[in-house]
């Protein structure tokens, strides 16, 4: 089994300005194929952290895979120092030159001479096509070694990877024949060690299986690997464990393998014919960002309503100001006349709200930080879902949005 280091680039990394998704999506993606992950680094765009963090990959990796660091400018570092360290001497490719003026020019904007940096490779490279952006990676074996730069940007580097990187890997090293298989379990509303508590004795898998628990923004993902000789053996233990994993975590499990909590729910939406509308308030219009990013979401998707303030849960859906009064705007009532209020405005089939303190400011002795209700008014009634959630502001959003779909799905498939 070959092994793999991930480096992750760039100063607002260690900031924590951005998240890095980079390394969760290729941790991901290298296990598949049956890649083992040994270590990761994030570093700053500084020199004599990138030479580090390269050193030690290159000291006891196969393979190592950086993200970010791929721009023009003087702290876009990544493939300067992975080839100071390989010895290699970098090349003008005519090709690359070609291709990046051809970008500039559609964009009607003249090329900066700066930008020719990312158009220069070693010799032994293969430049990696880049359809999104203007910086090209490169996938460069040497000394028995693989380096393969991806360009920092979320979309960018999935873009690559699946298009250019996967490809590659799965012929330079047999992956596709490995007799691997793969089962995911996902699931939300416990935690890690409240799975791990739940499954119990399923934690002890048989010969020749391994289970891994996965932390993902809320989500817990049940990660099952079988690997052996006889391919129908592998494939049954991993389908007999599935079976009482998914019996054992019940209504818990929103989906499988590729399969997202959107999805799941769009799916369920569009092959019953339901419409849906939300009214945020603490998320700020983060779970309708999430339901717009699936294509095709118009179809049962009403749209939604940002009612940050207690004026605007009023004037736009209707809550009352007795109820803002004695009970706040974190409150049970104030989310149910929230959903209703939306459910009303839009003749939906579905509403869902959320309010609650995402923080850091605004608590109170009996409402603290990561407080959070969740409204689903449906015909017929309301439900409403209490959280308690800890963490930052940005995971205490993701959490509410998710849950709020969480608790949409469950009341369609199980109700």
């Amino acid at each position: 089994m070959k092994n793999a280091y991930i480096i992750s680039t760039g100063t607002e990394l260690l900031l924590g300005t951005t998240l890095d998704s980079n390394s969760v999506f290729l941790s991901q993606k290298l296990i598949e194929l049956g890649i083992n992950i040994i270590g990761k680094s994030t570093v700053g765009d500084k020199h004599e952290q990138l030479t580090r963090a390269f050193a030690l990959g290159l000291e006891s990796a196969d393979i190592i895979i950086a993200s970010g660091g791929l721009g023009p400018t003087f702290d876009d570092l990544t493939k300067i120092v992975a080839c100071e360290l390989l010895e290699c001497e970098l090349e003008l490719r005519e090709e690359e030159d070609k291709h990046l003026r051809e970008i500039f020019a559609q964009r009607h904007r003249p090329m900066p001479e700066i930008n020719l940096r990312q158009a220069m490779f070693p010799v032994e490279a293969v430049a990696l096509k880049n359809s999104l952006g203007t910086a090209p990676g490169m996938y460069l074996k040497k000394n028995d070694k693989l380096i393969i730069l991806l360009p920092g940007p979320p979309r960018e580097m999935t873009n690559m990877y699946l298009d250019e990187v996967e490809p590659l890997l799965k012929k330079d090293f047999a992956l596709d024949i490995h007799k691997v298989f793969r089962r995911n379990i996902k699931t939300l509303g416990l935690g890690e060690s409240q799975v791990e508590e739940k499954l119990g004795d399923l934690m002890h898998v048989p010969d020749g299986l391994a289970m891994a628990l996965l932390a993902i923004d809320g989500e817990i993902h049940i990660r099952l690997t079988a690997e052996g000789q006889e391919e129908q053996s592998s494939r049954q233990c991993l389908a007999d464990h599935s079976v009482k994993i998914v019996e054992r975590m019940g209504r818990n499990v929103f989906a499988f393998d590729d399969e997202t909590l959107l999805s799941r729910v769009a799916s369920l939406l569009l092959t019953r014919g339901i419409r849906l509308a939300v009214a945020e308030s603490c998320t700020g219009g983060l779970l309708s960002k999430m339901i717009t990013d699936m294509a095709g979401s118009s179809t049962y998707f009403w749209g939604g309503v940002i009612s940050y303030s207690n004026e605007a849960k009023q004037l736009v859906l209707g809550v009352k100001e007795t109820t803002l009064i004695r009970h706040g705007a974190v409150s049970p009532e104030n989310a149910r006349e929230m959903a209703q209020g939306i459910r009303q405005i839009a003749g939906s089939d579905f509403a869902l709200s959320i309010t609650g303190i995402a923080g850091p400011d605004g608590e109170s002795p009996d409402k603290p930080v990561g407080l959070v209700y969740i409204g689903l008014a449906y015909d017929g009634g309301c439900d409403v879902k209490e959280l308690r959630l800890g963490g930052g502001r940005d995971i205490i959003r993701i959490i509410s949005a998710k849950s709020a779909l969480d608790l949409l799905r469950r009341h369609i498939e199980f109700r």
